[in-house]
């Protein structure tokens, strides 16, 4: 059998990640699971370098995902958990990997490589309690805040929905109060 054909077959001859046609390949995912078409998948030049050399990504490039993640075939599913794990600090990401299911043994190998686990220097937000708050979670006020610039005071037990984080400062989120879009020191909320 003819690997690369089979995959061509299967593919409809395009990129089984963002649908190019252009500079097709066999790509072997790691670590490798019983051979054949379970293991494999055809990938386009693009999408190969940026797998392999992180440096080189684009997260634009990525918001494929959004299609391919729903593939039938585990090796596609796997990679598409990968590249979207690599890539959740953007925001997008992370919200569909919240709506991504694989079966156990499928999420394992997807997390066999490593990709998306915390690395010792990522930025961890933990609100007043030190519950792990992400981008996206809800949380309330704890304590008035008086908001800089304005005569505004956010007033303690106030929901915030849908915070997005500061990437680089692990005390900084920001949410919408009052219609208001302001940043809130982490220590100052409850996650909800």
């Amino acid at each position: 059998m003819n690997i690369e054909r089979e995959l061509g077959k299967r593919s409809n001859h395009q990129c089984e990640l963002c649908a190019s046609t252009e500079k097709l390949s066999v790509f072997e995912v790691q670590p490798p699971k019983n051979g054949g078409l379970e293991a494999n998948l055809l990938i386009c030049e693009i999408c190969r370098d940026q797998i392999e050399n992180p440096d080189n990504t684009d997260p634009n490039h990525w918001r494929c995902l959004n299609d391919s993640m729903w593939s039938e075939h585990t090796p596609v599913k796997v990679m598409a958990w990968r590249m979207l794990s690599r890539l959740r600090k953007e925001g997008w990401p992370q919200d569909l990997l919240d709506m991504f299911y694989l079966e156990d043994e499928v999420l394992e190998w997807a997390k066999a490589t490593g990709e998306g686990a915390p690395s010792e220097n990522q930025i961890i937000h933990r609100d007043s309690n030190g519950a792990v708050i992400e981008a996206g979670d809800s949380v309330v006020l704890i304590k008035d805040l008086p908001v800089k610039g304005s005569s505004m005071v956010a007033k303690r037990g106030t929901a915030v929905r849908r915070v997005s984080l500061d990437h680089e400062n692990a005390e900084y989120i920001e949410g919408k109060v009052d219609g208001q879009q302001i940043v809130i020191l982490t220590k100052f909320v409850k996650k909800i």
